[in-house]
């Protein structure tokens, strides 16, 4: 069994569960994912079986694109919902217009220095594993793109938007950026995958579903390679 498989996954799982949960399921021993999916996230993610293994780099090089939710006015260790709270601040006083153009200001070409609560290794140690032991290192920005950045609805403290992004583009990250620009703090509060490289949302498989096919079927939905 050999090819490409489309999975919109639960908000509670790692990408790693998902990944497990396959094989074990369907007795498969090859099977990895192009790009990681926080635990608290939903939405696409790309599993490769058999021989697409392989292929990993080509499919995690591509552009991905998520509908996002940000809350102003509290900064947290992680820069999500689920970190430990640095500070909270008033956000009412701040203008949709001082909101936009913030947003603006992270458009294009720019550089984003890595979040503490990820999985780049420092000195042979996943930088999350440090963070959880309350210490922080310096990290190297990279330079990162963001193609689209578009708000849909402003209610703060709450604002709902869509990025599209090249690779390595950590969204907790620029949220807790854009609290910064805004000066009241911000952390990212709620996020689905909605497109991967050529891969989209609506062509994949519900947890739900993939809990209940068959091998067969299974094999059915693979995308050949």
């Amino acid at each position: 069994m050999d090819g490409i498989l489309l999975v919109d996954k639960s908000a509670g799982m790692t990408s790693h569960d998902v990944v497990d949960l396959i094989r074990r399921r369907f007795d498969i021993k090859k099977a990895g994912h192009a790009g990681t999916l926080d635990p608290a996230a939903t939405g696409l993610l790309v599993v490769l079986i058999g021989k697409a293994t392989k292929l990993s780099s080509q499919f995690t090089s591509g552009d991905k694109e998520y509908e996002a939710v940000m809350t102003l006015g509290r900064k947290t260790d992680s820069g999500d919902a689920e970190g430990k709270i640095l500070s909270e601040n008033d956000c009412r006083g701040i203008t949709e217009e001082k909101i936009r153009d913030a947003f603006r200001s992270f458009e294009g070409e720019t550089e984003q220095v890595p979040p503490m609560f990820s999985a780049i290794r420092h000195k042979g140690k996943r930088l999350y594993e440090l963070a959880r032991k309350g210490k922080e290192v310096p990290r190297e920005p990279r330079r990162i793109r963001i193609e689209k950045l578009v708000i849909n609805n402003i209610a703060l403290p709450v604002i709902h938007f869509i990025v599209r992004c090249s690779k390595g583009t950590y969204i907790r990250k620029l949220c807790d950026d854009l609290g910064d620009r805004l000066g009241c703090g911000a952390h990212l509060s709620g996020l689905r995958r909605v497109s991967s490289g050529e891969f989209n949302l609506s062509d994949s498989i519900d947890m739900a579903v993939l809990k209940s096919i068959s091998k067969a079927e299974l094999e059915g939905r693979l995308i050949r390679i």
